[in-house]
C-alpha cells in the first residue's frame, strides 16, 4: 500500500508543483519562484539605485567609484539569466508545442529590453539603456508567478491533505501476538489491531470491538459513524474510543481513499468548456499583443519619438498584456470548486460535468439503492386486539432474527433503529416457501402471508389493511399465534430519509425530479406519490434506461442521471451530467461525471449549487481579465501621453499582476458558498 500510495502522492506533486494551465510550469515549485524572487530583489535594489533615469526623477546623485557605470548592466543582467532563465524556457516549451502564451510574451519582452540595453551599453546606438526597467520587470514577475503558484497548490491541495490520512505504520496480530509493521506490507485477511484515536491503516472489516469512527474525510459527514463486528471500515478514517481488530480487505490502490484521490486527479486534468475557452482567448491575446507591440514601436517611430522611447513603449504593452490573469481566472476556480466538493463528499471526475450541472432542469433518480435503502423495511404495522405496534416489532424481530430473508432482515433492521429491545427465541424453524417459526416466551409463533394457513383466522381489519397496502406496492406479512392473526406488517424498500428534502430543494431550484425503476406501477407509483415525484417511469428493463434519459434529451431539456448499478452505467453514460452515488459498483463510478461519496441525494443541490457558484466566478474572473486589456494596453501604448500619462514597463507589471492577484482573491471568496 505504501508504495503504490506513494505514486499516487508523487505523481499529484509533480501536478501541483507544475501541471496547471497546459504545463506552463513544469517542474516548477512555488519555493523556487520565492528563492529567485527574493535574490533577484537584492540584485535590482543597486541596478535602481544607480539607474540615471532613478537619480534624475528623485534628484539625488549615487557615488562615483571605478567601474561604478557597469553596476546596472551587470547585475541586471544576473537578474535576467538567473530570474528570467525559467520564462525563457517555459516560452520554448509553448513555441515547441505551436501554443505561444503568457511566458512567450514575457520572454519577448525581458529579451527585447536585455537587447536593447547591451546594443545601448556597447554603444552600438545613442539612447538610455533601459537596464532597471528589465531587473525590476523579472523581479516583479517572479513574485507574481509565486503568488499564483502558491493559490493554485492552496487550491489543490486535496490530494497531500488526504495523503496524510494513512497511517505510516499498523499493528498486526499474528498467533494473537502484535508486532508493527509498516503499512505498506499489509496483505488481504491480515488482522491489524486499531486503538483509540488511531488512523485506520486499510480498507476492512471489524471482526472485534465496538467504536465509533469519524468518516468526515471521506464522507464529508461530521457525525461520527458507529461500528461493530461486521461493519466495514475505510482507511484513513479515524478511530473513536473503542479498541478493533480488523480483517483487511482492500490495500493500496485499491482502497477507497485510494479511488477518491483518484478521482480527485481525474479532475484536476481534466478541462471545463470554459477553461478551453480561455485557453483560446490567451493563445488570441498573445497574437493581438504582440502585434500590438509592434504597431506601437512603429507608430511613435513615425512620429519621431527616439528608439528608447519606442522600444519602451513596445516591452510595455508586452508586459502589460501578458495573459496571465486570463490564464489564471477558471484553473484557479475550478481547482478550488473541486476542493470544495472533495471536502463536502462530492467527487468531480471530469469538470465538465460540474461546469453542466448549473443548466441542469431534470434529474433522473434510479429508485433502489439511490432514493431507497436497496433494503427492506416496515412501512407501519397494524395490530389487532390489545397488542401494541412496539411489542408486535419485538415478537417479530426475535423471531426473524434467525431468518436470511430479506424480508425478515428487513424487520430486525427496522427493530434495531427504532431501539425494540429483541428477545431471544427457541426452537426456530424456517418453513420453505411459507415463512417461520419460534417459540418466545412458551409461546408459538408463526409470521408468514395469508396463504400460510388454509384456515387461518385473519381480524377484518387486518384482512381490510392487507388489501389496501397490497394495492400501495407493499408486500404484506402477518404475525400469528396458532392460526389467529395478532399483527400485519407493511414491508417495502425503505424510502431514504433524505430523498424527500433532496426532491424538495431541487424543486424550489427549479429543477424537475423524474424516478426510474423496474418494479411494478403500483409500487413505483407508491414511492413516487411519498417523494412528491411528478414523473416516474416503471418497469423499465435495465437496457431501456439509458433510452428514458434520450426521451427526455429530446424534449430539449438538460438530464442528469443518478444511479448506483451495472445496469445504470450506459444511462449515466448518456445523461449530460451522470452522478454515481459512491457506494454503488465501481463501473457505475467509472460511468458518472461526479461521485457522491456519501449515496445521500441532498448532494444533488449541492452540485447543483456548487456549479451555478462555479459558474459565476469563472464569468467574473472571465469578464475583469478580459476587460482589464482592453483598458491597458492603449494605456501602455501611450494614448494618454499628451495628458503627461505614461507607464513604465515595470509599473505595467506591478498592474497586471495586481490583475492576476484580484483574480486569485475573487476565486477565493468561492470557498463562502454554502453547500
Amino acid at each position: 500500500m505504501k508504495k503504490e500510495h506513494h505514486k499516487i502522492k508523487s505523481r499529484h506533486s509533480h501536478k501541483e508543483s507544475g501541471g496547471h494551465e497546459g504545463g506552463r510550469h513544469a517542474g516548477h515549485s512555488p519555493d523556487m519562484f520565492r528563492a529567485k524572487f527574493w535574490l533577484s530583489l537584492l540584485l535590482t535594489l543597486p541596478v535602481v539605485y544607480f539607474s540615471e533615469h532613478i537619480q534624475g526623477l528623485l534628484g539625488y546623485e549615487a557615488p562615483v567609484f571605478f567601474l561604478s557605470d557597469w553596476i546596472p548592466a551587470v547585475l541586471a543582467t544576473a537578474v535576467f539569466l538567473y530570474g528570467g532563465l525559467v520564462f525563457l524556457k517555459s516560452a520554448k516549451s509553448e513555441l515547441k508545442n505551436r501554443l505561444p502564451g503568457m511566458m512567450t510574451l514575457i520572454s519577448l519582452a525581458i529579451t527585447v529590453a536585455f537587447l536593447f540595453s547591451w546594443v545601448v551599453r556597447l554603444g552600438i546606438v545613442q539612447a538610455q539603456a533601459i537596464w532597471w526597467e528589465l531587473a525590476t520587470l523579472v523581479t516583479i514577475m517572479l513574485l507574481g508567478h509565486w503568488i499564483e503558484m502558491k493559490s493554485v497548490q492552496q487550491a489543490s491541495g486535496t490530494l497531500q491533505e488526504l495523503a496524510k490520512l494513512l497511517p505510516d505504520t499498523a499493528v498486526r496480530i499474528v498467533d494473537g501476538k502484535e508486532e508493527k509493521v509498516e503499512a505498506g506490507s499489509l496483505n488481504t485477511d491480515d488482522i491489524v489491531q486499531v486503538r483509540p484515536g488511531e488512523n485506520i491503516p486499510a480498507d476492512g472489516r471489524v471482526e472485534k470491538g465496538n467504536t465509533e469512527v469519524n468518516e468526515s474525510m471521506i464522507t464529508g459527514e461530521s457525525r461520527p459513524v458507529k461500528k461493530r463486528p461486521g461493519d466495514e471500515v475505510v482507511a484513513g478514517t479515524i478511530n473513536g474510543d473503542g479498541s478493533l481488530h480488523v480483517r483487511v480487505m482492500k490495500t493500496g490502490e485499491d482502497t477507497k481513499l485510494s479511488g477518491i484521490m483518484r478521482l480527485v486527479m481525474e479532475a484536476q486534468e481534466s478541462k471545463s468548456q470554459t477553461q478551453h475557452l480561455a485557453d483560446r482567448a490567451a493563445r488570441l491575446l498573445t497574437f493581438v499583443a504582440t502585434g500590438a507591440g509592434i504597431i506601437t514601436m512603429t507608430a511613435w517611430l513615425i512620429l519621431g519619438a527616439s528608439i528608447d522611447f519606442s522600444i519602451i513603449r513596445m516591452v510595455t504593452v508586452l508586459v502589460i498584456a501578458c495573459p496571465h490573469a486570463l490564464g489564471l481566472a477558471v484553473p484557479l476556480v475550478v481547482s478550488i470548486s473541486t476542493t470544495l466538493g472533495a471536502r463536502s463528499g462530492l467527487l468531480v471526475r471530469d469538470r465538465r460535468g460540474l461546469e453542466q450541472a448549473r443548466e441542469l432542469d431534470t434529474v433522473i433518480f434510479d429508485k433502489t439503492g439511490t432514493l431507497t435503502l436497496g433494503e427492506f423495511r416496515v412501512k407501519y404495522i397494524e395490530t389487532s386486539g390489545d397488542m401494541s405496534e412496539e411489542q408486535a416489532l419485538s415478537i417479530a424481530a426475535a423471531i426473524e432474527k434467525e431468518s436470511e430473508h430479506p424480508i425478515g432482515r428487513g424487520i430486525v433492521g427496522t427493530a434495531r433503529e427504532k431501539g425494540v429491545d429483541i428477545p431471544a427465541v427457541s426452537d426456530f424453524r424456517a418453513l420453505k416457501g411459507k415463512g417461520v417459526f419460534a417459540v418466545l416466551g412458551g409461546k408459538s409463533y408463526y409470521i408468514g402471508g395469508p396463504a400460510l394457513f388454509s384456515d387461518a383466522d385473519i381480524p377484518e381489519e387486518l384482512a381490510a389493511e392487507a388489501e389496501e397496502a397490497s394495492r400501495g406496492g407493499e408486500s404484506i406479512v402477518f404475525l400469528f399465534q396458532n392460526k389467529r392473526a395478532l399483527a400485519l406488517f407493511a414491508i417495502s424498500d425503505a424510502v431514504r430519509d433524505e430523498s424527500i428534502e433532496a426532491v424538495r430543494m431541487l424543486k424550489e431550484m427549479g429543477v424537475e425530479v423524474a424516478m426510474l425503476t423496474g418494479d411494478s406501477h403500483g409500487v413505483a407509483e407508491a414511492v413516487a406519490a411519498e417523494l412528491k415525484i411528478d414523473v416516474f417511469f416503471s418497469e423499465v428493463l435495465p437496457e431501456d434506461k439509458a433510452s428514458k434519459v434520450k426521451q427526455l434529451q429530446k424534449q430539449g431539456k438538460k438530464v442528469a442521471m443518478v444511479g448506483d448499478g451495472v445496469n445504470d452505467a450506459p444511462a449515466l453514460a448518456t445523461a449530460d451530467v451522470g452522478i454515481a452515488i459512491g457506494a454503488g459498483t465501481d463501473v457505475a463510478v467509472e460511468a458518472g461525471h461526479i461521485v457522491l461519496v456519501r449515496s445521500d441525494p441532498q448532494d444533488l443541490p449541492r452540485i447543483v449549487s456548487l456549479s451555478r457558484a462555479t459558474y459565476t466566478k469563472m464569468l467574473q474572473n472571465l469578464w475583469w481579465a478580459a476587460g482589464y486589456n482592453i483598458v491597458a494596453i492603449p494605456l501602455a501604448a501611450g494614448v494618454l501621453y499628451k495628458w503627461g500619462i505614461l507607464l513604465t514597463p515595470a509599473l505595467g507589471a506591478v498592474l497586471m499582476s495586481v490583475s492576476t492577484v484580484i483574480v486569485a482573491l475573487n476565486a477565493q471568496l468561492l470557498r463562502k458558498v454554502k453547500l
